[in-house]
């Protein structure tokens, strides 16, 4: 009867001590996930932080987190497309240098980090020659964000108008010969800030262009997986999309050649 119980007491004993191995062999493989701070001052504290000691995985999660609480900023797209770049992941890091020009055109730092990046792509595409008027206005645009030329464009209405004034209330004829070009300058500055303005506006907020994101991307003759391949695209390649139909996107490269693509493959800027 001894030998009975003390045969229970061991397999009792055995069996606690297999549960505690249990629970902590649980606890090696199902990691607590990370506590993150409510503030976001904190979390980009911390994505720079985990940057600036070599995580760039771990910066890339938290910058993305950030994004997901509705902050978006020029310094946020850029430094996220920096850690993107550091784990070579090329079609993101392009993605988000472009989002990062998009609301701070005239940084110098993510033009040349795009640049950078972008020499790494595979594609070699031949753009169209355009009218160099075209090429020279678009860069001068490109010098100030949207809401600087806004300012402008405001500015110029205003000194547009006291030169009105100037014109209809001098009396001498020098004075208002200076009033009335002055305002000619004036209109055509307004309305050349204002087109700027609003051509910023419209490409901060437009859908017609994206960038490959997978490894490779097939352009199609048509939106079925089925169809002829027409030629294919690697990551990191800007494309225009110029249709949409389910879950296919007609792109059109800067040679001129177009195709259908999944949509899955690119994501727009």
């Amino acid at each position: 009867m001894k030998r009975f119980f003390i045969t229970i007491c061991l397999l009792m004993v055995a069996g606690v001590v297999l549960a505690e191995e249990d629970t902590t062999a649980q606890a090696v493989v199902e990691p607590v996930e990370e506590a993150l701070p409510a503030s976001t001052e904190a979390l980009w504290d911390m994505a720079n932080t985990a940057y600036i000691n070599n995580e760039y995985s771990r910066a890339e999660a938290i910058y993305n987190e950030i994004l997901k609480r509705g902050e978006s900023s020029a310094k946020l797209y850029y430094n996220l497309a920096n850690a993107c770049f550091k784990q070579e992941e090329l079609g993101r890091a392009i993605l988000y240098y472009h989002r990062a020009l998009r609301l701070q055109p005239g940084d110098a730092d993510i033009r040349y980090n795009l640049s950078v990046a972008e020499a790494r792509t595979k594609d070699t595409i031949d753009k169209i020659p355009e009218f160099f008027l075209t090429t020279w206005m678009r860069a001068l645009r490109h010098t100030m964000s949207s809401t600087a030329w806004s300012v402008i464009s405001i500015l110029a209405l205003v000194v547009m108008l006291s030169l009105v004034l100037f014109y209809l209330l001098a009396r001498r004829l020098s004075l208002r010969k200076t009033g009335f070009y002055g305002m000619l300058v004036a209109l055509f500055v307004f309305i050349l800030t204002t087109w700027f303005a609003a051509a910023g506006r419209t490409e901060q907020i437009g859908e017609h262009e994206a960038v490959v994101v997978s490894l490779s991307a097939a352009v199609k003759a048509s939106p079925d997986s089925s169809s002829t391949d027409l030629f294919v695209l690697h990551e990191g390649t800007v494309v225009e999309i110029t249709n949409r139909l389910g879950d296919w996107c007609e792109v059109m490269i800067a040679d001129g050649k177009k195709g259908w693509t999944q949509q899955g493959k690119i994501e727009v800027i």
